[in-house]
């Protein structure tokens, strides 16, 4: 069967893998689409850390299923369109004792420390497999970015009571927008694109700030009567927006790191005492958010199109990586069909 791999940083090519063998228990997916996120950039540039080269990318998925295998639950059933939870959890470690199983000490993502699901075919444990009745194979490998997004915003405990900041409106921010109006809370967006600003706004979010052209601190005071932010999201990733967070919340606020820098960030640590925030990490999602996105999908029609930017065959991969790379901003999520 067909898959992608990236070989070593700036290398791509389309080759052949085996069939997976169905094992009791597994659910043979046939891929129908697959989103590359940003970690799939940053092993392609060769600045991913975690990643084990060659490997195929890819945890983004809208599926189909073609069997299952014995000890697979009935529910589970032939040519249902599903999403794919795509991360292990060894079942020992701190975080999974807790039931935080996103978080497992050993986790293991699909194109990442593993060989993903950029491929035609993927057998996987049928508890990972998470049905999508009433969305399309293409919005399903919408899900799991967005699930990252829903799973920081209850990481931030938010409210209807709450004033959120979400800095950064890729797809992962995009997640944490989207769970924080759904709450009923007062959602403030921020970028330095503003494309992406407007179609923020689209999605029924009026206040938004473009900290490229715009003075933040006097735009969260204007917005929030001068009590700044309840919570702030960061789904950036740099030391600027780390600082920012810290800097811009309110007194006993709340801080949820999504994004991590890439290097070192030097905060004023006397702000963690003086306003005693609660900074928080948030990491991957649990099988409820991915419901929770494929819930309010059901009811959003085709709002969703806009959050892709392109449709690629296999063959043209490492076409797309390049542009993207060369355009980072321009880009909210390009999808491989297979």
């Amino acid at each position: 069967m067909k898959a992608i791999q990236i070989t070593a940083p700036g290398q791509v090519r389309t080759t052949e893998c085996e069939m997976p063998e169905l094992k009791p228990g597994e659910v043979l997916v046939r891929i129908r689409y697959v989103g590359f996120c940003g970690s799939d950039l940053n092993t392609y540039l060769g600045r991913n850390p975690m990643v084990r080269l060659p490997v195929i990318p890819g945890h983004e998925v809208g599926a189909e299923i073609v069997r299952t295998a014995e000890g697979v639950p009935a529910h589970l059933r032939e040519g249902m369109t599903v999403t794919v939870n795509p991360y292990t959890n060894c079942g020992k470690c701190a975080s999974c004792r807790r039931g935080r199983v996103n978080a497992c000490q050993n986790n293991e993502t699909l194109g990442v420390q593993r060989n993903g699901a950029m491929r035609e075919y993927l057998a996987l444990p049928w508890q990972k497999i998470v049905p999508a009745d009433g969305l399309t194979a293409q919005a399903c490998a919408l899900v799991e970015p967005l699930s990252v997004g829903f799973h920081a915003v209850s990481r931030g405990e938010v409210s209807d009571l709450d004033c959120v900041l979400v800095i950064g409106c890729g797809m992962v921010g995009i997640g944490a927008i989207l769970r924080s109006h759904l709450r009923g809370a007062t959602v403030i967006a921020m970028d330095v694109d503003d494309e992406k600003l407007a179609l923020v706004r689209t999605l029924g979010i009026t206040h938004t700030i473009n900290s490229r052209t715009e003075d933040v601190h006097s735009r969260l005071a204007e917005i929030t009567q001068g009590f700044m932010p309840d919570v702030v999201i960061e789904a950036v990733g740099s030391p600027q927006t780390y600082t920012l967070a810290i800097d811009e919340v309110a007194f006993t606020g709340r801080v949820v790191c999504i994004g991590y820098a890439k290097q070192e960030v030097t905060f004023q640590t006397k702000l963690f005492v003086q306003k005693e925030l609660d900074i928080r990490g948030s990491r991957n999602a649990l099988t409820p958010d991915f419901r929770a996105v494929i819930r309010y999908m059901q009811g959003a029609g085709d709002s969703y199109a806009p959050f892709i930017s392109q449709v690629i065959r296999p063959e043209d991969a490492g076409q797309a990586l390049e542009n993207w790379a060369a355009n980072p901003g321009r880009v909210f999520r390009i999808l491989a069909e297979f």
